[in-house]
């Protein structure tokens, strides 16, 4: 059984309308010098019952001594745990953050292709541009929440231990990435992406102590098996990948555990934090602030590396930089660079939307949640391209299994919801995930 979910504390919906409906305390008749009291009212009575209740039951969802103290606080605060009503609340909650989250990442993917339509001979000065200016956006919006009072210095003295994993474990999932990605073809890698999922159902058993139905590991199978059936028909996907050997894909496999525990030790802050903090939960910025900056100063001690394997010596690297910022903003002698900048730029906004939506999700759900529903925008992609976009020339068709693949895939989501997994955020315990 997985430890219990950190509390949120949340208005209880049977104290305070009693207490709206309870009158004014009245003086009774002695004190007035009337000859008999009048007689007292049973609503304040019936609301500090109803009260009890609520801390009694509050206490009762959480198993250990230190969450029924922390739960009975809350209530005795005028909250509670949760509800039934705010259940379905946070279902609903969770329901359009996985729909922001696909349809992000759809964009996200097919933004990607345009910006390298004007940036086809500069795609690592994109991809340290996206770093950089990761930083600086988060880091911006970070600050207007602190100014506004969303973020508190509790969230800011958190210990940094946590970010600075997550920045390396950021930054070398990119690096192995970049590295076998250079080398295997474009098919092959949303086949070997499937690992991720299986990363994290591992990790989150071994770490977050989550035990899973039968139907929730079949349906994360069958995902994977629709994506792959999507991808790889028609493609030669198996003979790209025998002569590319086994080290490559290996390293890519590595990549994507990386990357699954990155997620799961997001999932571990935040659940760490909502402890800390006295039923608040951390904000999902100071985590991608920190995160994205830790990540970027990994990246640059590996920028001999990365750039190596770009193509780019690392002694001609300013002059590749200064190129690119002239390709990305569409000034001087470079042609070629039609579409520039608005592409990146749309791709940067899509891919940092995409992001914190998935961000998000994995906060107000768990990991592998946020990993089936970015794995939903895989087929809608492939079918994007299909359609007349500017910038790409002739639109691809759609593979032979596409549709089969598609319904697989949509079969293991069902099955894995089915039945309707209870919230496992920061407000329930839902020891199945």
């Amino acid at each position: 059984m997985a430890p219990p979910s950190p509390i949120t504390c949340r208005p209880s919906a049977a104290r305070h309308p009693l207490l709206l409906r309870a009158p004014a305390p009245r003086v009774d008749g002695p004190a007035l010098g009337l000859g008999r009291a009048l007689p007292p009212t049973r609503e304040p009575l019936v609301a500090t019952r109803a009260h009890v209740r609520g801390i009694v039951a509050a206490a009762r969802v959480w198993p250990n001594r230190s969450g029924r103290e922390e739960a009975a606080r809350c209530a005795a605060a005028g909250q509670v745990a949760g509800s039934a009503g705010v259940g379905r609340g946070a279902g609903m909650e969770v329901a359009l953050a996985s729909a922001a989250v696909v349809a992000m990442g759809t964009g996200n993917r097919v933004l990607y292709k345009l910006a390298l339509v004007p940036l086809r001979e500069y795609p690592f000065f994109l991809a340290q541009f996206a770093t950089v200016g990761y930083v600086v956006i988060y880091f911006s919006i970070l600050y207007l929440r602190y100014q506004a009072g969303i973020v508190n210095d509790e969230m800011l003295s958190l210990p940094h231990k946590p970010f600075l994993a997550v920045g390396i474990l950021e930054a070398f999932g990119a690096a192995s990435g970049m590295a076998a990605g250079a080398v295997l073809s474009g098919a092959s890698i949303p086949i070997l992406s499937q690992t991720y999922l299986v990363w994290q159902l591992l990790l989150s058993a071994i770490f977050l102590k989550r035990r899973y139905r039968i139907n929730q590991i079949t349906g994360c199978f069958l995902v994977a098996v629709g994506v792959v059936i999507t991808v790889a028909s028609g493609s030669g996907t198996g003979a790209s990948l025998k002569s590319t050997g086994i080290v490559w894909p290996l390293l890519m496999i590595l990549s994507f555990f990386l990357q699954a525990a990155d997620s799961v030790l997001k999932e571990t802050i935040f659940r760490d934090a909502s402890k800390k903090l006295k039923c608040g939960s951390v904000d999902l910025f100071v985590v991608n602030s920190y995160g994205s900056a830790y990540q970027a100063l990994f990246m640059c001690l590996l920028l001999p590396f990365l750039s190596k394997l770009w193509g780019v010596p690392f002694h001609l690297l300013p002059t590749y930089i200064k190129d690119g910022a002239a390709c990305f903003l569409n000034m001087g002698s470079i042609s070629g660079c039609e579409g520039a900048p608005l592409l990146p730029l749309l791709f940067v906004l899509v891919n940092m939307g995409f992001n914190i939506s998935l961000l998000h999700l994995l906060k107000i759900s768990s990991a592998v949640v946020s990993s089936l529903a970015a794995t939903f925008s895989v087929p809608l992609s492939i079918y994007a391209f299909t359609l007349p976009l500017p910038y790409i020339g002739v639109a691809s068709t759609l593979p032979p299994g596409f549709v089969a693949g598609a319904a697989v895939l949509t079969a293991g989501l069902l099955l894995y919801s089915l039945p309707q997994a209870q919230h496992s955020g920061n407000c329930f315990h839902n020891k199945n995930d």
